[in-house]
């Protein structure tokens, strides 16, 4: 399991909790300020914690006598540093992702199938709604919300969520090919039909 499905499914909950409130405190700060103080301010806040306890620790260590070295030495020999062959590999996986999502945009403003294209303009006439009550900040503190809460009430209510999902599903694609028997593009009149027969 990757450390971020372990983050999102709770299964360390006080790692999860802090980095949730982290995240979610830093989102916030950030639609309220601008991002250049949020960060200045979250880092100079780190750096005064992070002095302040090597302080402490240096002292402790000279009362106590206590050879016990610099405080953050297990930090600091982590290898931090991205491979050639990782960086290709992230890239690759983004130049794919990239140009799936190009070539489906493509589809679907090019109406390859009307039918996608009219749900396509449909979620486009939806998110304008949806744009007028939120800003963009709004609903990525909400898409963050969602990650940590969403995968873990489908984790726990598994059965029932995918029997309304199955639903759903089944509801949707019967609307679906009702819409297409009744568009008659790229169809052949039956009239014509019969005439070439003849």
């Amino acid at each position: 399991m990757s450390k971020l499905e372990s983050l999102i499914y709770w299964r360390d909950v006080k790692k999860s909790g802090i980095f949730f409130g982290a995240g979610l405190i830093t989102l916030l700060a950030i639609s309220c300020f601008s991002v250049i103080s949020v960060f200045a301010y979250l880092s100079l806040l780190t750096l005064a914690g992070t002095v302040a306890f090597r302080i402490y620790k240096s002292v402790m260590q000279a009362i106590q006598k206590t050879p016990e070295g610099h405080p953050f030495k297990e930090y600091l020999e982590i290898d931090l540093t991205l491979s050639q062959e990782k960086v290709q590999n992230i890239a690759g996986v983004a130049v794919a992702h990239v140009n799936g999502f190009v070539a489906e945009l493509r589809r679907l403003f090019l109406v390859e199938d009307l039918v996608d294209s009219i749900k396509f303009g449909v979620i486009l006439w939806v998110l304008t709604y949806i744009g007028g009550w939120f800003n963009g900040m709004t609903l990525v503190i909400l898409a963050f919300v969602s990650l940590f809460t969403l995968p873990k009430v489908y984790e726990n209510n598994k059965q029932s969520i995918d029997t309304y999902l199955d639903l759903v599903r089944s509801k949707l694609s019967e609307i679906s090919e009702k819409i297409k028997a009744a568009i008659p593009i790229g169809k052949k009149p039956i009239a014509a039909e019969t005439d070439k027969d003849k």
